[in-house]
């Protein structure tokens, strides 16, 4: 059974890596129900979807395309494999950690149900920054974070509602097309020939779509 081993919530943290000074990527797993909404328009001032949650960089983090974001349990314990330490739920900055569930291999559109109420659409894939190296303080971290192109999913909200540990999370729809979040971060990062495969999915947000075009248009 695919479900939701914690909800994780920033706690902030100085950091000499992001322009305002200081970040919210230190998530740590809370006890209880989380209120989870839509939280407008990046920049808007909520940030985040998570009640709690703060987004202290509003400029380049949070809004409604990246509302909530997801890794999978499994991919941190190889990754803790490969580092040879252990990773807490919420240490990738993740807002949700889970078991069970294919979040590299979901479809950008795809709709997860999380408990009875939330309703949640995968989006677009992490692009790792350099808040994130400084954080994970792991020699040519972004670089091996990219080559493994295993970054988790940004999901935005579609109907609010509370989750906690242990919910189920279902896949309730998958759109007719083969973008997965994988494929979206390879043409993001190493492998832009992927781009134009990424029209066929307009749940894209606006900037991954405009990208395609523009390696589309220039081919021609």
């Amino acid at each position: 059974m695919s479900e939701l081993l914690s909800v994780n919530i920033g706690v902030p943290h100085s950091s000499p890596a992001t322009s305002v000074g200081v970040t919210g990527i230190d998530k740590r797993p809370v006890d209880g129900p989380v209120d989870v909404r839509a939280p407008g328009p990046r920049g808007s001032g909520l940030g985040g979807g998570l009640v709690g949650d703060r987004i202290l960089d509003g400029r380049n983090h949070g809004g409604d395309d990246q509302a909530v974001y997801a890794y999978a349990r499994e991919d941190l314990d190889e990754w803790g494999a490969l580092l040879g330490r252990e990773l807490s739920g919420g240490v990738f900055g993740e807002n949700l950690t889970t078991l069970g569930v294919e979040v590299t291999g979901a479809l950008i559109g795809e709709r997860w149900r999380v408990g009875p109420e939330l309703l949640l659409e995968v989006s677009v894939p992490r692009i790792p920054c350099n808040t994130f190296a400084h954080w994970m303080s792991e020699q040519g971290w972004i670089k091996r974070f990219t080559q493994r192109a295993v970054p988790g999913a940004y999901l935005r909200v579609v109907e609010p509602g509370q989750i906690r540990a242990g919910d189920v999370v279902e896949v309730v729809e998958r759109p007719d097309h083969d973008v997965t979040i994988g494929v979206t971060f390879r043409a993001l990062t190493l492998e832009p020939e992927l781009l134009p495969r990424l029209l066929s999915a307009d749940a894209l947000p606006e900037e991954a779509l405009a990208k395609a075009r523009r390696r589309v248009a220039a081919a021609r």
